[in-house]
C-alpha cells in the first residue's frame, strides 16, 4: 500500500515538473471552446485551453488585414493620405459594414478606422484590393504572412471573416498574430478608438468600437472582436496594468457578450498571478563610453526602451547584464546607437536593448585638440 502511494506521489511530482514553467495549470471555469493568455513582452504562454484546435476567426480576421495595411504604410508602399476608391464588390459586402457606396473615395486612414472600430467588411474588401493590387493577391499575402509568423493552423480565404468552411485559425495562431500587431507602429492607435464620426452627412454615421472592454476593463488597449453564428463570439484583447501587458484570446463563446466576461476571467487570472519586474526605464543612464576626437572625452549612454520581465508573483530570478559597446568617434548626435545591453534571466538571454548616445558630441576643432594634447603632456 505504501509503495502504491509512493508511486502515485512520484508520478504527480513528475507531471508537475514537466508542465511548462511559464504557465500555471488552473481551472478558470471558461466556457470558451479555446483560449490563450500570453505575456505580450516575452510571448510566454501563461494559460491555454485547446489553443491549437481549429476554430473560425470571424472578424478577428481583420487583425491580419490591418497588419498588412499598416506594414505597407511602414514600408512606404502606400500612405495614410492615399485615396481608396470603393469597388462595386466592396460596396456589396453584407454583415458588419460602414455602408461604403460604389465609387466612394476614402483615405487609407479612414479605411483603417472603419475596419478597426466599425469592423467594416466593405472597408476590409476595399483595402484588400488597394493593398494587394487585387483581391485575390491580397488573400495570397495574408496566407504568406501567416506562414511567416508560424501560424501553422490558419488558412484565410477572405479579408473580413465572413464564414467560409475553409477559413479557419486557432487561438495559438491568433496569439502569434497579436504579438506581431503590437510590434507594428500605430496599430493600437486604431484599435483603441472607441467612438468615431465616420460620416457626418447626409446621414450621420458614428462608429462604436465592438470591443466593450475598452470601457469595461481598466487598462484595455484594444485589438479585435469577431462573431458569426458558426464561429460564436471571439475576442483578441490586449490589456496593460502596472507594466504587465497581456494578450488574451477567447474563441467560440456561445453567450451574447460572453467573450467579454470570458476574457475578463482570463485576464484577471493573469494579473492576479503574474507581475512585471522593471529593470530599467527608457532614458535611464546605463554606462558611459569614450569618444574619439570629441569635444568631451566620454558620453553617457541611455536605455532605448523599458526593460523588464514578467514572472509569477511568488517567483524570483537571477538577473545579469552585459554591456557591448561599439567604437565611438565624433561628431555624434543624441539618439545615435552606441552599443547593446544584453540582459540575462537565470542564465538565458531574454533582452537585447540598444544603448543610445545621451547628448550631441561635436568634433573637436584643431585648436581644442592642440590644447588637449598640451594638457596631456602637462605643458
Amino acid at each position: 500500500m505504501r509503495t502504491k502511494r509512493f508511486l502515485i506521489l512520484l508520478l504527480t511530482l513528475m507531471l508537475l515538473t514537466c508542465y511548462p514553467s511559464t504557465a500555471l495549470a488552473a481551472d478558470l471555469g471558461l466556457t470558451a471552446k479555446s483560449a490563450l493568455l500570453l505575456d505580450a513582452q516575452s510571448g510566454d504562454v501563461l494559460y491555454e485551453l485547446n489553443s491549437t484546435e481549429q476554430a473560425y476567426p470571424a472578424s478577428c480576421t481583420k487583425l491580419m488585414t490591418l497588419l498588412l495595411t499598416l506594414e505597407a504604410v511602414e514600408a512606404g508602399a502606400i500612405s495614410l493620405e492615399d485615396t481608396v476608391t470603393t469597388s462595386a464588390e466592396a460596396a456589396s459586402m453584407g454583415g458588419s459594414q460602414v455602408y461604403l457606396y460604389d465609387g466612394e473615395q476614402r483615405t487609407v486612414q479612414d479605411m483603417l478606422i472603419a475596419i478597426a472600430v466599425g469592423s467594416g467588411n466593405d472597408a476590409s474588401y476595399a483595402m484588400a484590393e488597394y493593398v494587394g493590387g487585387s483581391y485575390e493577391h491580397f488573400i495570397e499575402l495574408m496566407n504568406k504572412r501567416a506562414a511567416e509568423l508560424g501560424m501553422t493552423g490558419t488558412h484565410f480565404v477572405n479579408p473580413h471573416g465572413l464564414h467560409d468552411a475553409d477559413h479557419y485559425t486557432t487561438a495559438a495562431d491568433l496569439g502569434k498574430l497579436a504579438l506581431q500587431c503590437l510590434q507594428t507602429p500605430h496599430f493600437l492607435d486604431y484599435t483603441s478608438i472607441y467612438e468615431y464620426e465616420f460620416r457626418p452627412d447626409p446621414r450621420q454615421l458614428v462608429l462604436w468600437n465592438t470591443n466593450r472592454l475598452l470601457k469595461w476593463y481598466d487598462g484595455t488597449l484594444g485589438l479585435k472582436t469577431g462573431y458569426t453564428p458558426e464561429a460564436g463570439h471571439n475576442l483578441v484583447s490586449c490589456v496593460e496594468r502596472n507594466g504587465l501587458r497581456l494578450i488574451g484570446v477567447v474563441l467560440g463563446v456561445e453567450a451574447n457578450r460572453g467573450h467579454f466576461s470570458e476574457s475578463m476571467k482570463l485576464l484577471n487570472f493573469g494579473f492576479n498571478s503574474y507581475t512585471f519586474n522593471l529593470l530599467h526605464s527608457a532614458g535611464d543612464t546605463i554606462t558611459s563610453a569614450l569618444v574619439e576626437k570629441g569635444e568631451m572625452p566620454s558620453v553617457a549612454l541611455t536605455c532605448a526602451e523599458n526593460v523588464g520581465y514578467s514572472s509569477l508573483k511568488t517567483a524570483t530570478a537571477e538577473i545579469s547584464e552585459v554591456v557591448e559597446l561599439q567604437p565611438l568617434c565624433a561628431p555624434l548626435t543624441a539618439g545615435d546607437t552606441a552599443g547593446t545591453l544584453h540582459v540575462y534571466k537565470d542564465g538565458e538571454l531574454f533582452a537585447d536593448v540598444p544603448l543610445l548616445v545621451a547628448q550631441d558630441v561635436p568634433r573637436c576643432g584643431f585648436g581644442k585638440a592642440w590644447l588637449k594634447m598640451l594638457n596631456t603632456l602637462g605643458m
